[in-house]
């Protein structure tokens, strides 16, 4: 799990790739028993709900806040993969690319070029990345593996793929939401309902959950 606050540190925990963004003389005047206290919320709190909910004619649906250089969301890919299948429903991919990743904003813009030869194609980008996500140490790394992975589908990848920049504003706009809805962490994921006796959202935070809370979700949301 990637979490980040408001100061520039990070360091790697139990949980893969988590990062908490700390001042140097923070660390140094808490004691080894106080940061050893820190760790992942409960739940997110959510400032700006109305972005939590399923498309148009879904009744339950999965939203992920991802970042595709965070090791966890990796972990997270093929279980999120396997209940949209399972149960036929929405997941919903949100872009939130933390800073500390170099190479994470950059993978989003290729997911979104993708996206526009087809929403498969992209989704099969982000799913190969995560699968492939520790020989993609840097940079240049990533353009190699995006050269091949263009190749292996028949598509040509130009010199600029973002010229304009519009691909990277979509990105930034999807870390934005993710800011007002209030992100601390990648993956963050919730299964979102249209309403009925279901609550609007619910955070998975242990996802062996995922497919539990999905069925209630859809039972609590039957008409």
């Amino acid at each position: 799990m990637c979490r980040f606050l408001s100061f520039a540190r990070s360091f790697g925990n139990r949980y893969g790739c988590f990062s908490l963004f700390w001042g140097l003389a923070v660390l140094l005047l808490v004691g080894p028993a106080a940061r050893a206290q820190f760790g992942p919320p409960p739940t997110t709190p959510v400032h700006d709900p109305a972005a939590l909910k399923p498309p148009a004619g879904a009744r339950v649906a999965i939203i992920e806040f991802e970042d595709m250089e965070c090791p966890d969301c990796a972990a997270a890919n093929p279980v999120l993969k396997d209940a949209a299948s399972k149960y036929d429903i929405p997941w919903i991919r949100y872009d939130f690319p933390l800073p500390f990743h170099p190479w994470s904003f950059q993978a989003a813009v290729y997911a979104r070029w993708f996206d526009l030869k087809s929403k498969a194609l992209g989704n099969a980008y982000r799913d190969t990345v995560f699968a492939d996500q520790p020989s993609i140490e840097t940079p240049a790394a990533l353009t190699q593996f995006t050269q091949k992975f263009a190749q292996s589908h028949g598509v040509a990848l130009p010199f600029s793929i973002d010229p304009q920049g519009k691909l990277s504003a979509e990105v930034k706009g999807d870390y934005a939401l993710g800011q007002r809805i209030g992100i601390e962490h990648t993956p963050t994921i919730w299964v979102v309902t249209d309403g009925g006796k279901a609550p609007p959202f619910i955070e998975v935070v242990d996802r062996s959950k995922l497919f539990q809370i999905i069925d209630q979700a859809l039972a609590e949301t039957k008409r």
